[in-house]
């Protein structure tokens, strides 16, 4: 399994960034009550943020050898996984409240409430990103030197003699 690249966190947050901007834009256009996070959602952002890291921790201290029992390889990907989808949830969560942000503060009159809550949300999208990032990187297992792919002139490559 491949590492969360950069680049796909990037394009996740400018993709929410956008989203939340333009929803509060169509919005407002359309005479309605801008976009207005619930003050929960940060909570439950810190809270996914903790579990990933909980869950990361018991995989790691048997990658490293201080817990005796062995790595449970299925356990160790969900993690991993769990990890994945919630960088790329904080990425896109944090680029939505931006762009709830910067749509509030450019109006001539910002309802103090909602820029709160919109900012109370990228902080715990942030939090989640950055505990998923960790959470990741608790899971990685180093690689070792059997685990190289098999080359042109060892069996398990390419075509089969029986063609």
């Amino acid at each position: 399994m491949k590492r969360t690249s950069a680049s796909v966190l990037v394009i996740a947050g400018i993709l929410g960034l956008i989203v939340g901007f333009g929803v509060d834009q169509l919005l407002t256009s359309a005479g309605q009550a801008t976009f207005t996070p619930s003050l929960l959602l940060p909570v439950l952002l810190v809270l996914l943020a903790a579990a990933d890291i909980l869950f990361a921790l018991p995989i790691r201290r048997a990658i490293t050898g201080r817990d005796p029992q062995p790595v449970d390889p299925f356990r160790a990907v969900r993690v991993a996984m769990l990890a994945k989808a919630s960088s790329i949830v904080g990425a896109i969560v944090a680029g939505i409240a931006a762009g709830l942000v910067v749509f509030l503060l450019t109006r001539p009159v910002a309802p103090v409430g909602s820029v709160l809550a919109a900012i109370a949300s990228l902080v715990g999208g942030i939090v989640l990103l950055a505990a998923a990032l960790v959470a990741e990187h608790l899971c990685t297992i180093r690689k070792d030197d059997d685990d190289e792919q098999p080359g042109p002139d060892e069996p398990g490559f390419g075509f089969s003699h029986h063609d």
